[in-house]
């Protein structure tokens, strides 16, 4: 069996201009932005609520904050931790670390003050640039985090002066307030840019040394640091760059936060291929979505299928004139293959792209091709220089052909391992392969079908909920005996699921709705919002196999069939 993924079906459905094996140029992320500056300099890099920066403002403003940070004392290899919409200073803020020799980490807005305190002792992070709005999460953790440096920028920046007064009085740009930090340094990202010099800066880095390191969550535990080499990150720029024919004549349009692996990907590939972005401050902004679309005309979208959704919603999205738009990608979730159709009614028939990545493997190792055929519900085929293999989750055996077996994964652009984390990495890489824990299908061609999940994972709105460390969490508490996490297709949203809870309560307590919101009270103090449970079923006892373990799939079954009812 393992020899029919050996022989890669899939290649032979790439696209003309796709080769099964790339070259690939050993050159680190700072060293192809020096190029992409030099080569592009007055060209613009990105827009910004009408604020067009070129390419040569953009590596100023960077050689600024990398100066400032290695006189803030910061080493190769130490970590900046960066905490912004995509706004210009974190666009700013990833290549300034990147000269600087250091690595920088993407800190959610979304995690509560535990798991901020939990990802910035782990990483070790020094320094973090966040912005005024987002100020007060940074406050809470500051006396149970190891930082020592805030550095904080705002909307307004970059805007025009009299755009930024206007904006601010008449309330139309949101702005929070900024207070010391007992024990910490607290520096405006204005004053950091006219006290630093602009001379170039580019501490040397090998293509080994490490790029970023992104915090996944863990099946067991809190979540953990996959550190990703300037290999993995840049050999997986090359593949998708072809993969997608992606040209520096492009203009590309992405709501995915630069803080997620999927906007941090998308942002810096095409930031060092002199393609220029549109930025997107808040990606539920569908209006301004369809101004940027109606204004500018970029040539490619890429978001989350419940972003899609929201658009395909507004009448303004339909009538819009799209011809320039090549193609519209969609990641983190799945689409549901009868809403294809209606969104290619909109964007062009065979536009739309499905692609399959995971933080891990930097991320994308499977995708639709460009050109070619598109398969409904498939993620594609394996991309250039990239091994998949399916096994028997029992057994270990690869999977026979057509029959379900968890996705392993080889290539260059697979992680390097998780940070401090010997024993999970030892479990995720085994022989070269990535185990993702993730089920799917192959057909005769070589095209892959998600069909389920080994780790339990729950998918809300493109985020990432791990069910075991909810239940975790959940075991905590006092009331609680036994709870088991599962996820439940979103009625409102397709393709998204929702957060289901079973549980047992400790013996003589009341299964109440006073119940229930004190349970949702302590987690939200403890988990992110979007992990909380949308429904919670007090139960008995929980449906067991002949060994004791719990069964999710038949505890899913009869949720649903309980809220149906």
């Amino acid at each position: 069996m393992e020899e029919m993924y050996s022989k890669k079906p899939w290649t032979a459905h790439y696209d003309a201009k796709v080769p099964p094996n790339l070259t690939y140029e050993d050159k680190t992320f700072a060293e192809m932005f020096a190029e992409t500056v030099k080569q592009y300099p007055d060209k613009t890099a990105m827009i910004y609520l009408g604020v067009n920066l070129s390419f040569r403002e953009i590596d100023a403003l960077s050689n600024r904050l990398a100066q400032f940070l290695i006189k803030s004392g910061l080493k190769p290899n130490d970590v900046v931790g960066l905490h912004m919409p995509n706004i210009p200073a974190h666009y700013i803020g990833v290549i300034a670390v990147q000269k600087a020799g250091c690595v920088s980490t993407g800190l959610s807005p979304l995690l509560t003050p535990v798991e901020m305190a939990h990802q910035l002792n782990d990483s070790g992070t020094r320094i973090i640039i966040t912005v005024d709005i987002l100020f007060e999460k940074i406050a809470e953790v500051a006396g149970k985090a190891s930082f020592e440096t805030v550095v904080v920028t705002e909307i307004a920046d970059f805007l025009p002066s009299i755009k930024r007064v206007l904006g601010k009085l008449l309330k139309k740009i949101p702005t929070g307030t900024v207070t010391p930090l007992a024990g910490k340094s607290v520096m405006r990202f204005g004053q950091v840019m006219k006290d630093m010099p602009a001379e170039p800066v580019q501490v040397p880095r090998t293509i080994d040394d490490p790029i970023f390191m992104m915090y996944t969550g863990g099946t067991t535990g809190p979540s953990k640091g996959a550190v990703l080499t300037q290999k993995n990150y840049m050999y997986n720029r090359r593949q998708v760059l072809t993969w997608l024919d992606i040209s520096p004549d492009d203009l590309a349009l992405s709501a995915f936060p630069l803080f997620h692996i999927a906007g941090l990907a998308l942002g810096g590939f095409t930031i060092t291929h002199g393609t220029p972005q549109i930025c997107v401050p808040n990606p539920r902004d569908t209006k301004f979505l369809i101004h940027v679309l109606k204004t500018y005309k970029p040539t490619l979208m890429v978001n989350v299928p419940t972003v899609y959704f929201e658009l395909m919603k507004m009448q303004e999205f339909k009538e819009l004139d799209l011809k320039r738009l090549n193609w519209c990608l969609s990641a983190a979730a799945p689409f549901p293959a009868e809403n294809i159709k209606e969104l290619e009614g909109i964007i062009g028939e065979g536009n739309f792209i499905e692609l399959y990545g995971m933080t891990e493997t930097s991320p994308v190792t499977c995708c639709n091709p460009r050109y070619g055929k598109k398969k409904a519900s498939s993620i594609g085929m394996p991309i250039s220089d990239t091994e998949f293999m399916l096994i028997d989750p029992e057994t270990g055996q690869p999977a026979e052909a057509g029959q379900p077996g968890e996705i392993l994964i080889r290539g260059p652009q697979v992680m390097k391992g998780y940070y401090n984390k010997p024993e999970e990495t030892a479990n995720a890489l085994r022989d070269g392969w990535m185990h993702t824990g993730d089920i799917a299908r192959m057909d005769e061609d070589g095209y892959f079908y998600i069909v389920d999940r080994v780790k339990d994972m729950v998918i809300v709105s493109g985020f990432k909920v791990f069910t075991k460390e909810l239940d975790d969490v959940l075991s905590k508490h006092q009331d609680i005996q036994l709870a088991a996490s599962v996820g439940i297709p979103d009625p409102e949203r397709p393709g998204s699921e929702r957060v289901a809870c079973a549980i047992v309560l400790r013996p003589g307590l009341e299964k109440s709705d006073a119940e229930k919101e004190k349970i949702l009270s302590f987690l939200k103090e403890n988990i992110a919002p979007y992990k909380v449970p949308k429904l919670i079923e007090f139960m008995d006892e929980l449906p067991t196999s002949g060994v004791g373990k719990i069964l999710k799939r038949e505890i899913k079954k009869m949720l649903m069939e309980k809220k149906q009812a």
